[in-house]
């Protein structure tokens, strides 16, 4: 099978509109052909009841990013891991928090985090005049609003910026960042309202997922009008124990 009728395969396993699935729908449906490959249950399915998507992105060169619905039955599940997967291979894994069990079982976990999704309705927003923020453009060509910081005699430095970490025909999900010596002056929740405007004008719906722990990014997002969807995923990352 392509990668178009692997695809067509697991359409029935994601609800493309519902923010609970939007990222995995990103990744299944969406991200580039060529750094993306699919592992389904059963194999050569044409209606797949699980699958593994393998992505190559941004976060790092050598370890791929690991989406999934699994099957139901839990030794159809382990035994998918394993054809998606050689032992000892090192990935981020980003999967719903019910997951957690048996992906704990199956992998050594280096680092780990509770996420909430949040959605920004747009009737609950209210766009923020910050004439500080700029628009530049990221590498691989997704918009990013910004504030830099001019230094008199030294030029000027990347002080806030939002950007997306991917975006599907409806949806787009936001990324922020603040160099700790500008933070408390507000500049994060420009940068971060300027994205959101910019995605709800192009007809998307902005999320923003954010650590459980994570007080002031949580207030962030809810100053900007996000509110949280009550959706739980994991981040791990994490290597691929042996074969049980």
């Amino acid at each position: 099978m392509n990668l178009s009728e692997q695809r067509r395969a697991i359409r029935p396993l994601l609800k493309e509109r519902d923010p609970a699935d939007a990222m995995d729908a990103y990744y299944a449906y969406h991200h580039p052909d060529n750094r993306t490959r699919l592992v389904l249950h059963p194999p050569e399915s044409t209606r797949a009841s699980g699958y593994v998507a393998i992505s190559r992105t941004g976060i790092d060169l050598f370890r791929p990013l690991l989406t999934m619905r699994l099957p139901a039955d839990q030794e159809e599940a382990v035994a998918l891991i394993y054809r998606a997967l050689p032992p000892g291979a090192g990935v981020f894994i980003s999967s719903p928090a019910d997951y957690g069990p048996l992906l704990y079982a199956l992998f050594e976990v280096q680092v780990a985090q509770n996420l909430h999704l949040y959605r920004l309705d747009p009737a609950d927003y209210e766009p923020e005049i910050n004439v500080l923020v700029t628009r530049a453009t990221t590498f691989d060509g997704l918009p990013r609003f910004q504030i830099r910081a001019t230094h008199p005699g030294a030029g000027d430095e990347l002080a806030a910026s939002a950007s997306l970490n991917w975006q599907s025909p409806g949806f787009a999900e936001i990324a922020v960042g603040t160099q700790p010596q500008y933070r408390q002056r507000g500049w994060g929740k420009s940068v971060v309202s300027a994205l959101s405007g910019y995605v709800l004008e192009s007809g998307r719906i902005p999320l923003y997922v954010v650590a459980e722990d994570n007080e002031a990014s949580i207030s962030l997002a809810r100053r900007v009008g996000f509110r949280d969807t009550g959706v739980r995923r994991l981040l791990l990352e994490a290597t691929l124990r042996p074969q049980p």
